[in-house]
């Protein structure tokens, strides 16, 4: 038998086990090789249970155009007979002319297109495959017929909304089957855009957040696409019109801020609400491995945001998606481990709400360890394991050839435990086929195994003395195919008399395969295998041949060559003398032209005549049976020039570099140039390495030009030379030549001595003597050390000397206290020293001072200013460098007792010898307390006595703050915080103000003197709705301080005319400049009322023929009021309604007594003031207010005035 599992490898040890498979029994798919080639006769006799290898799905929906195609295949041996059964019963076929099965297996053909329904064949049908052995069940296949149903005729009202309002269009499509595929078009059939704002719901329905005036159409239409029969349909045009708010109350309200009247900006914006799901929380159920669709839809104004979090855990990162425009949460692949709580989050600019979905993940059962086919020997024992889960837990249950096992007929070789049904000792009877039925609420498993039992000797499937051909160093596969029951265990061996392969390079496939991982030659042979089981052996030999790689040994060549000449591409190829080569050649991978000019030798390719065309890449492809190599090169194919044009480049480098003349400190090198490359060669630069002390690091030797080929060097001692050399022309520098030969000089004493010799105590008692150690170039030879001298400058002593290692510093304890020293450092080597060196001076260590500077006395120059003198130290207390005097100094507190301080204490260091020094930036009116100190290197000295003095007054700050409040008609408050630092005892403050015009202009200015001990101030009988600006500051004895500023408004006269809603109410100080007291608006106005009144004069002396009104008289006798500022508080003006028209005008105003102004009156009609009719004049002439069409308001309470409109009104009436 041949077994079908994958083929798992086993190495075989070196050493003393034979190369034996054994192949234990597995539960593993099994099956009867029905056909094997040219083996089928020897397998014949043998017998399979049947198997279903293709069935419909469980789910089948049909499109009910087409006939209905039923699928059940199977195989065994015998083959298999084939029945079915529909809703529970036998489907007997042959009484249904309609229905069909087709030849040799058991697909049913429903014929529907000619006269039947797919109704009428709707149900659940299951297929049996049966033959001596046993039967095989298909699932349950339901058979259902798509269906595409119409949408219900509705009316739909077109909808009408205000801008900014949220919207929900439903969609509700017909069910169908499958479920159908929702979208939203126009009648234009183009998809309408969807963005965070306007999106479709995983309902269909279409949601906006908030609507806008784009969004008015008449053709929202809901779409719905059934795939299965290709249709489409339409839901009835729904009309959406969006409405604006007014647009003068929209200008207005974008200018203004009077919330009351326009719509305030919260009762049109407002945080986020759900318009799906419903609520907090929610709960969602999916299936295991099914596709998680998470949707939260939001409204609001501003178009909320959404966000997802999983409350109890992370979101996968690979199986996470976002649709929608982030609305939808996809989950991929689910799974128990995916079940908690999902939270949405909606949040725009005035809020954030949320949304709990409890998600449950069930599963329908799906497979642990489905059953496999199994194939026993008689008395073997075996089992079939049907494992599966879901949630919640499948129940298993068994079928025998398709029959309950409960009243299966029972067979004393099995017995059933649980999902397991264990066997014993089988025999022949007992083949059967089992089912194994897996189910809960959301699903069912069916699986079919069979028990096949078998009592055969091995047969070996391979055909005999199979010829392997393989090409040396690949893998080489020996087949041995096999069958038998009980399994055999499988024996490899190489040579007729040769023994079990016993070497590990072998590796045996669990089918029978011996692979050879690398094939080499000595792997020619012949190999037997032997199949064995208690029933019998059988063997098989087969022949394995090791044949040499083909190669190319002569490959293409790139070529450049000129239009029209000819060129030609070699390829020789090295091939096994046993195989026999194909060789093609290729252009750019495709055929070469089918053009005479291309010819093909046994090893060239010729191409004449090369056009532009025939450039690109030339392959060489050479094939035998076993292995197949190619080569490849370019061709560039270039104009023909007379002459080739000289190429320019930096030099080639030199090469054969030699030292001669060999010295002690000198050597001659000599080189041979390389090519200049068409351009002379300038200078040869020298370098060198040095390779006992720095290897790898070159170093600049010399240079010498370029007509020279030798150089004399100079050298230094103890150093292993090698040198280099590069080529310089106008173009550059060449690369370096190969490195010379080493040279390595004879060592020699030292020829110079160390740097930067330096003596300096770190500590009173001691000298630290530093310097700049000699570099292995410069010792000239080993065992490098240092000659340390030194001795008291001032002194009688010898010089004190001390050899130290190749160290950089020497420390001399012991010494006095800051004393100078005369110091020399010299190197020497085991050769010996160098010259004398160089004597330098140093001190040993400083320590602090011991003085205190004396005499120190203080000079006050200004309330800011102090200067200090000092008698300067004795130059030997000072004990060490001196680097200056430093003066500490602080204030105790300052002299108004007013403002305890915390101590700060100054410093200033004076540099060098001085003995006096300015102290700036001192506190006025203060006591401050110093005292001064020497320093030196090591640090300062004692302190003198502390000397105290205190400084003048001075001029104060400005005041801390300043604020006008309680502003009314003729009065404002002041109020201040005295100044930081007042410097002094302020003796009082000076208040300066000045009224500013509504052209900005300054009026008189005022001062006034306040005591010094106010924080409060009111100023009265001051104009009423007038700006003043006001300068404040305080002053001391020694003047006046810097002055704060501040600008204030007072109140505007309580009987100007206010808007009733609003009322006459006191108006804080602000910065506002009020519009009505401007003289640009003033005179605007008075241009639009001056061209009003010019249009009518003309329009009255053409209808009255020359009449006249007595304007000028009437101007003389009333003069015009004074324009109504706007309200003050806010800067708006008065509301106006065209509701007021109706009211009568209040009493005061300039209407005649005998006549009344009436409704039925066209304000908006010249006819109403020719001669004799009751048209209304105002009394200079103009009818401005009357003509407007909207009257004003009636004024506040207690306003009688006669005044006439207001600018505001008389723009409104213009407009």
């Amino acid at each position: 038998m041949q077994l079908e599992i994958m083929p798992k490898k086993k190495r075989l040890s070196a050493g003393r086990v034979p190369l034996i498979l054994f192949l234990c029994q597995m539960i593993s798919a099994l099956d009867v090789p029905l056909d094997y080639g040219g083996k089928a006769k020897l397998l014949e006799d043998l017998v399979q249970p049947p198997t279903i290898t293709q069935q419909s799905p469980k789910d089948y929906i049909v499109d009910p155009r087409e006939n209905i195609v039923i699928q059940c295949e199977a195989k065994g041996k015998p083959p298999p007979s084939f029945s079915w059964t529909r809703n529970g019963t036998h489907f007997d076929i042959d009484k249904d002319p309609l229905v069909t099965m087709k030849a040799g297996s058991g697909t049913l053909i429903i014929n529907i297109m000619g006269e039947g329904k797919a109704e009428t064949y709707e149900g659940v049908y299951q297929c049996t495959a049966r033959n001596e052995r046993g039967a095989a069940i298909s699932n349950n296949i339901v058979v259902r017929p798509s269906r595409s149903p119409l949408w219900t005729k509705e009316k739909l009202e077109p909808i009408t909304l205000r801008s900014g309002q949220s919207l929900v269009l439903p969609c509700r499509p017909p069910i169908g089957l499958p479920p159908a595929i929702i979208f939203w078009m126009d009648n234009s059939f183009q998809r309408l855009p969807q963005n965070e704002r306007v999106s479709q719901g995983l309902n269909g329905d279409l949601y906006f957040s908030n609507v806008l005036p784009e969004d008015s159409r008449e053709d929202y239409i809901c779409y719905a696409r059934f795939n299965h029969t290709q249709t489409i349909q339409q839901k009835q045009p729904i009309s959406v019109k969006v409405i604006l708010v007014d647009e003068l109350n929209d200008t207005i309200a974008a200018n203004l801020s009077d919330t009351e009247v326009y719509g305030a900006k919260s009762s049109r914006e407002r945080p986020p609400t759900f318009l799906t799901p419903q609520g907090n929380a929610s709960n969602k159920e999916e299936l295991r491995g099914n596709v998680l669709s998470l949707e939260c839809i939001a409204e609001g104004l501003p178009t909320p945001i959404i966000y997802w979090i999983k409350e109890d855990g992370t979101l996968p990162i690979n199986r996470t998606f976002y649709r929608n425009f982030q609305k939808t949460l996809q989950i991929t692949q689910v799974s128990e481990a995916d079940s908690g709580k999902y939270q949405c989050i909606a949040k725009n600019a005035l809020g954030v709400i949320h949304h709990t979905i409890s998600v449950t993940v069930k599963a329908a059962p799906y497979w642990i360890m489905a059953p496999q086919n199994l194939v026993l020997s008689p008395g073997e024992d075996g089992a079939l394991v049907c494992r599966a889960n879901g949630n919640p837990k499948p129940r298993i249950s068994w079928l025998s050839n398709g029959v309950p096992i409960e009243i299966a007929p029972d067979d004393p070789s099995r017995k059933i435990n649980g999902d397991t049904i264990i066997f014993s000792s089988v025999q022949e009877r007992s083949s059967a086929v089992y089912q194994c039925n897996a189910s809960n609420e959301y699903g069912y498993l069916l699986g079919n195994a069979f028990v096949n039992v078998l009592a055969e000797p091995p047969r070996i499937l391979t055909s005999e003395n199979t010829l392997y051909q393989v090409i040396a160093n690949r893998p080489a596969l020996l087949d041995c195919a096999f069958f038998g029951s009980p399994l055999p265990t499988i024996e490899w061996f190489k040579g007729t008399k040769g023994s079990a392969l016993r070497e590990d390079t072998y590796v045996l496939h669990e089918n029978g395969t011996l692979e050879i991982p690398v094939a080499q030659k000595d792997s020619t042979g012949t190999y037997t295998c032997v199949a064995r089981n208690k029933l019998g052996m059988a063997k098989n030999e087969v022949h394995l041949e090791i044949k040499d790689p083909t190669s190319i040994i002569k490959q293409p060549e790139y070529a450049v060559v000129q239009r029209g000449s000819t060129v030609s591409f070699e390829c020789k190829v090295k091939h096994d003398h046993t195989l026999i080569p194909t060789v093609i050649w290729l252009k750019d991978n495709g055929e070469l032209p089918s053009d005479g000019r291309f010819t093909v030798d046994k090893d060239q390719l010729v191409v004449a005549d090369v056009s532009d065309n025939d450039g690109g890449t030339y392959t060489c492809v050479a094939n035998t049976t076993l292995d197949i190599v190619s080569a490849s090169a370019v061709l560039s194919v270039v104009a023909p020039t007379p002459t080739p044009a000289p190429i320019y480049d930096v030099p080639n480098p030199p090469f054969d570099l030699e030292l001669t003349d060999q010295l002690d400190k000198s050597v001659q090198l000599s080189w041979t140039p390389g090519d200049d490359n068409n351009s002379p060669i300038t200078k040869f630069i020298i370098e060198y390495e040095d390779a006992m002390h720095e290897a790898g690091l070159w170093h600049h030797q010399t240079e010498v030009p370029g007509t020279q080929t030798t150089a004399q060097l100079k050298l230094s001692p103890y150093v292993n030379y090698s040198f280099r050399v590069m080529a310089e022309n106008s173009l550059g520098r060449s690369l370096p030549s190969e490195a010379s030969e080493q040279y390595l000089t004879k060592a020699a004493e030292p020829d110079k001595n160390p740097m930067t010799v330096e003596g300096l105590g770190s500590e009173p008692d001691n000298l630290v003597i530093t310097w700049q150690p000699l570099n292995g170039f410069e010792s000239n030879g080993p065992g490098l050390q240092y000659k340390v001298s030194w001795r008291q400058k001032d002194g009688d002593d010898e010089w004190t000397s001390v050899v130290v290692a190749n160290v950089s510093k020497y420390i001399v304890s012991g010494t006095p206290t800051f004393v100078p020293y005369l110091i020399k450092v010299q190197a020497l080597n085991d050769v010996g020293f160098a010259p004398e060196p160089a004597v330098v001076m140093g001190h040993s260590g400083e320590d602090l001072p011991m003085v205190a500077p004396g005499n120190v006395h203080v000079t006050v120059m200004n309330s800011t200013l102090a200067e200090v003198h000092w008698d300067p130290v004795p130059l030997k207390s000072v004990r060490g460098h001196l680097q200056g005097y430093r003066i500490y100094y602080w204030t105790d507190q300052n002299s108004s007792k007013r403002n305890r301080r915390h101590i700060e204490r100054k410093i200033l260091t004076f540099q060098g010898s001085k003995t006096h020094g300015m102290l700036p930036g001192l506190e006025p009116f203060s006591h401050y307390t110093l005292n001064v100190r020497v320093v030196n290197g090591k640090g300062e000295g004692p302190a003198s006595p502390d000397r105290v003095f205190h400084t003048p007054e001075g001029v104060p700050s400005a005041p801390s703050s300043l604020k006008i409040v309680n502003p009314t008609l003729d009065s404002l408050t002041l109020e201040w915080d005295p100044p930081s630092h007042p410097n002094g005892i302020l003796t009082e403050y000076t208040l300066r103000y000045q009224p500013i015009n509504s052209t900005h202009e300054l009026g008189p200015l005022v001062d006034l003197k306040i005591p010094a001990n106010k924080t409060r101030w009111t100023l009265k009988n001051l104009n009423f709705s007038t700006r003043y600006k006001f300068y404040f500051y305080a002053q001391t004895s020694a003047g006046s301080g810097s002055q704060i500023t501040e600008e204030a408004i007072t109140t505007v006269d309580e009987a100007g005319i206010l808007p009733p809603d609003v009322g006459a109410g006191k108006a804080m100080a602000s910065r506002q400049v009020d519009i009505a007291t401007q003289g640009w608006f003033i005179g605007l106005m008075c241009a639009v009322a001056l061209l009003i009144l010019i249009l009518l004069i003309v329009c009255f002396i053409r209808r009255n023929k020359g009449g006249k009104y007595p304007v000028k008289e009437k101007e003389d006798a009333h003069p015009d009021p004074e324009i109504q500022p706007m309200k003050e508080d806010d800067g708006t003006f008065g509301e106006y309604s065209d509701a007021e028209d109706h009211k009568p005008l209040k009493k005061g105003s300039r209407t005649p007594s005998d006549r009344t102004v009436k409704k039925e009156d066209s304000d908006d009609s010249l006819v109403d003031y020719g001669e004799g009719v009751n048209g209304q004049f105002n009394e200079d002439g103009s009818f401005i207010g009357q003509y407007s069409g909207k009257k004003e308001k009636e004024p506040a309470e207690g306003n009688e005035s006669s005044e006439a409109p207001s600018p505001v009104n008389a723009m409104n009436s213009f407009v």
